[in-house]
């Protein structure tokens, strides 16, 4: 009984069957970034205030980093086909360094606004980002057709599991704090370092994949032609989803919740740990859940309930019903996830397949980084929780028209 329990979780977490080595290249570094982006995420807002930006310079910064990330993302969409995509991770990856050390070395608050639009810093912990275009095309080419919503929820699982780590480790440097007799500043800058360590980690890593594959030859590289419609359409979509995601980006959360209840930062970091551990259980969920019902109807029918709870958090005046619609809706809100990068992957001709996630990016990018600038305005002038309630409405109404503009479109596996 045990050892068939431990063969079943095995499977579950271990690549799919058609899998080859350059998926298990590009997992590690989406873990090892996304344990970075979390800590960052969580320790970026607490490092600024500390060296004296309020709250609508740190709605500035955080709306920076998002656009640069939306005009990089745009870039990889028009030179996809230009240049290898091995050539522009490895390039991302050193842009990711280098960001780092910016970050750790720099201190004025223009300087930083421009380091934090031209660098890769993510105050999401989520998939806003460029290398994931990049990361999502080279996974899709990897397996088969059957096996390409399980290994997005490898992805997406991998992303969410190291992310909450990151988030967790966000309590070390306040117990560095505490030991070394240094300030808030001080505590947090060396958490800079290890971001720009990752960088470097991450561009080892991407040394060791092939410049290209058989069957990618087959299929090269090449703009939106085809599917232009349908990835157009679904961009636009993702847009509105993107933008709400902005407004209650985990970098602004964790002000929020100082804020409105004084949770200290190791307190917040432990909530998003748990938060990014049930984000990463429903990942594997999601992907049965689609075998079933399909994806499209998974991902609306799991992020409905999700962002109702969403928009109950805000109404509600103790800490402890607080955290636990925020934990249930964690545990729904990321289905849409995987399922959302297949289906994309799906509906597009394999040539198609790089240009169509960098389309489906730059809206989700553009949008995102327009709102935290909002959502930083909305938490200085009230401490109600207006950017949860602006955001749970959105994403309400982007599953309402998704479902009625796309039930119709299946995957090849569906039909």
């Amino acid at each position: 009984m045990t050892a068939s329990l431990a063969k079943r979780a095995y499977s579950l977490v271990s690549l799919p069957a058609s899998a080859d080595p350059i998926a298990g290249r590009l997992l590690a570094s989406r873990g090892m970034r996304a344990f970075a982006d979390g800590l960052v995420s969580l320790s970026l807002p607490i490092y600024l205030a500390s060296i004296g930006f309020d709250l609508f310079e740190v709605g500035v910064l955080t709306t920076a980093t998002l656009a640069g990330s939306a005009i990089l993302t745009l870039a990889v969409g028009m030179l996809s086909h230009h240049f290898s995509q091995r050539r522009m991770l490895l390039s991302a990856a050193m842009l990711m360094t280098l960001t780092g050390l910016a970050f750790f070395l720099v201190k004025d608050f223009w300087p930083l606004l421009i380091v934090a639009f031209v660098g890769t810093l993510n105050p999401s912990s989520g998939d806003v980002s460029v290398f994931l275009p990049l990361e999502h095309a080279r996974l899709a080419h990897s397996v088969s057709d059957r096996d390409r919503t399980a290994m997005f929820a490898r992805y997406s699982l991998v992303g969410s599991l190291f992310g909450a780590l990151g988030a967790l480790a966000a309590g070390l440097p306040e117990l560095l704090q505490i030991m070394m007799g240094l300030s808030v500043g001080q505590a947090l800058q060396p958490v800079f370092l290890l971001y720009a360590a990752v960088g470097l980690a991450s561009f080892l890593l991407y040394r060791r994949v092939p410049r290209e594959r058989a069957d990618i030859q087959t299929s090269p590289p090449q703009p939106l032609h085809k599917s232009r419609t349908l990835v157009l359409t679904l961009a636009a979509l993702f847009s509105i989803d993107a933008f709400a995601g902005g407004l209650i980006v985990q970098s602004l959360l964790a002000i929020w919740l100082y804020h409105r209840f004084g949770l200290s930062l190791a307190a917040t970091g432990a909530i998003f740990f748990w938060s990014g551990v049930l984000s990463a259980a429903s990942y594997l969920v999601a992907v049965r859940l689609s075998n079933r019902i399909g994806l499209v109807n998974t991902m609306v029918f799991t992020h409905l309930p999700s962002s109702l709870c969403l928009l109950l958090i805000p109404f509600v005046p103790d800490l402890s019903t607080t955290i636990v619609l925020f934990l249930i809706r964690s545990a729904l809100s990321q289905m849409d996830v995987p399922t959302r990068t297949s289906y994309v992957m799906a509906i597009v001709t394999p040539g198609e397949r790089a240009a169509a996630a960098s389309v489906t990016s730059v809206p989700r990018s553009l949008a995102a980084a327009s709102s935290p600038l909002l959502a930083g305005w909305l938490m200085s002038v009230s401490s109600f929780g207006w950017p949860l309630v602006a955001a749970a409405a959105l994403k309400i109404l982007y599953d309402i028209l998704l479902l009625f503009m796309f039930r119709k479109h299946r995957p090849p596996e569906e039909r």
